[in-house]
């Protein structure tokens, strides 16, 4: 289950009819003067009766899912590590340590979708913890018979995924349901896996549709309910009276960790398509614009002259990318894409991630108080690998966690993450784009490096006089610093703005 909470985020999973007529609630104070009295609609027969007969046709199509994984783990062999000799033992034993590993599990829900045998569940369900691997998927049917399933297809962006088990005999199934339909107030019902203790079913309305959480991305649109989702929810589905799948539990707000009625799940509006195209094994292509971007709040509104906050502000443009081609600049705010009017529910990402690649679109935007109008051909998303390679690198931004490749022995020796130096990135820090060198992503302000001022942004160029002209020539350099009993290497960085100078950092 993944969780929102108030200023941050980690990652974490045929019905009745009511009749409605028209009347007053009881007690309720009648107007004296009819033609100012408000007609109300309640319903008079109120919440179902009993959702066991619901329960009872669509809870054969929900399974649990785990997994067992094999995740690497950093060990620290010093046994003087927090001690004065600390340093002592490490100058004496340069060897670098051989990574270990340790098995780990993940539980979460999803449904069947077809009766033969493809699974929806949700992307960090079965995607590896950290630097690790999934050895093996398991789905297990409410009458606790288990299947090995494989993984046909998943999306990162939509958190997303599909899986196949393989018998000979028929799965039963559940189907979409259109959640544009959805209203704040309907019923829904939720089936799931909380905390693995298997076929759980909650129920609630929905809270609010299309909502926001402000976590960003081009699927930060969800529907709210308050049927309690807890760990081991995620995946699972949210049904609607009719036994339609409306929306797939994916996120809870919780400043404690449990449910306190604020589940999310992702609409099957958007879930669909994306599902059916991961069912088929093609690629999920999406459209790019290559702009970061921020929401126009009411400050940034009246700075800009503005009369309401709507739209969204471009911080920064990828030089060459579709947006800079089409002349959008930073400091543009981008109000309408292809007719369609950008708002807090229907985001810029959005839009764009939903347009097909190769589109030529209109985008509305302001610019020194004028709203102009330009005409952008949509580009293709990068993969995830493309992002992390080509990345629009701002040197204000927070650093990431560390990817899975990232270099333990920069990390725990230097006190640096580092990134490959790729074009994009030198000419995003005013760098000629044959610059040779790595970037640095962060630094620990208690490393020498941070002590001495280095920053994210600042290039490596070499190291004890030799070119690093990738992590791995910077690894050797340290590598060499040990061997040659030496407790420093130095560093030749280049700032943006800035001679390139050598700096002495000491290791640790």
């Amino acid at each position: 289950m993944r969780y929102v909470y108030g200023l941050t985020s980690a990652l974490l999973v045929g019905g009745a009819a009511i009749t409605l007529t028209t009347g007053y609630p009881a007690g309720a104070q009648v107007a004296q003067n009819d033609d100012a009295r408000i007609s109300s609609v309640v319903p008079r027969a109120g919440a179902p009766a009993s959702f066991a007969d619901l329960t009872q046709a669509l809870q054969p199509a929900v399974v649990n899912i785990s997994t067992r994984q094999r995740i690497e783990v950093q060990t620290n062999s010093n046994p003087f590590a927090g001690t004065p000799f600390e340093n002592f033992f490490n100058r004496r034993n340069r060897q670098p340590q051989q990574p270990q590993t340790r098995e780990a599990q993940s539980l979460g829900s999803g449904f069947f979708i077809s009766s033969d045998g493809y699974v929806v569940t949700n992307n960090h369900v079965v995607s590896p913890t950290g630097r690790g691997t999934v050895e093996e998927i398991t789905v297990t049917l409410p009458d606790g018979t288990e299947y090995d399933a494989t993984l046909v297809g998943a999306d990162a962006d939509s958190d997303l995924a599909v899986l196949k088990v393989n018998r000979r005999e028929a799965f039963p199934f559940v189907e979409f349901g259109d959640s544009s339909q959805a209203r704040a107030g309907d019923w829904v019902v939720a089936i799931g896996n909380p905390f693995g203790l298997g076929g759980t079913v909650t129920s609630g309305i929905v809270s609010a549709v299309l909502r926001n959480t402000g976590q960003g991305g081009a699927y930060d649109r969800y529907i709210q309910t308050d049927a309690a989702i807890n760990r081991g929810n995620s995946g699972g589905p949210l049904f609607d009276m009719q036994g339609n799948v409306i929306g797939i539990n994916n996120a809870i707000f919780s400043p404690s960790g449990g449910s306190v009625g604020i589940g999310f799940a992702i609409p099957a509006e958007i879930a669909a398509p994306i599902v059916e195209q991961l069912r088929r094994g093609e690629e999920i292509e999406r459209g790019y614009l290559g702009v970061r971007i921020q929401p126009v709040n009411d400050d940034l509104a009246d700075a800009l002259g503005l009369e309401r906050s709507s739209g969204e502000f471009v911080q920064m443009v990828e030089p060459d990318g579709a947006a800079d081609r089409a002349g959008i600049q930073a400091g543009d705010v981008v109000v309408e894409v292809n007719n369609q009017t950008v708002t807090s529910e229907q985001t810029l990402s959005y839009l764009i991630a939903n347009t097909p690649p190769g589109s030529r679109i209109p985008i509305e935007l302001y610019r020194d108080g004028e709203r102009r109008t330009v005409t952008a051909t949509v580009g293709r998303r990068p993969s995830a690998e493309e992002m992390r390679q080509s990345q629009m690198f701002d040197p204000d931004a927070e650093p990431e966690e560390p990817e899975g490749d990232s270099s333990t022995i920069i990390e725990e020796r230097a006190g640096l993450q580092v990134l490959e130096l790729t074009p994009d990135i030198a000419r995003q820090l005013g760098a000629d784009t044959d610059t040779v060198g790595v970037v640095i992503g962060a630094v620990d302000p208690n490393a020498d490096a941070g002590r001495k001022g280095l920053r994210r942004g600042d290039i490596i160029l070499s190291a004890d006089y030799r070119e690093t002209g990738s992590i791995p020539a910077l690894e050797d350099a340290i590598r060499a610093a040990d061997s040659d009993d030496r407790d420093a290497i130095l560093l030749r960085v280049q700032r943006r703005g800035g001679a390139a100078q050598y700096i002495p950092i000491r290791l640790r």
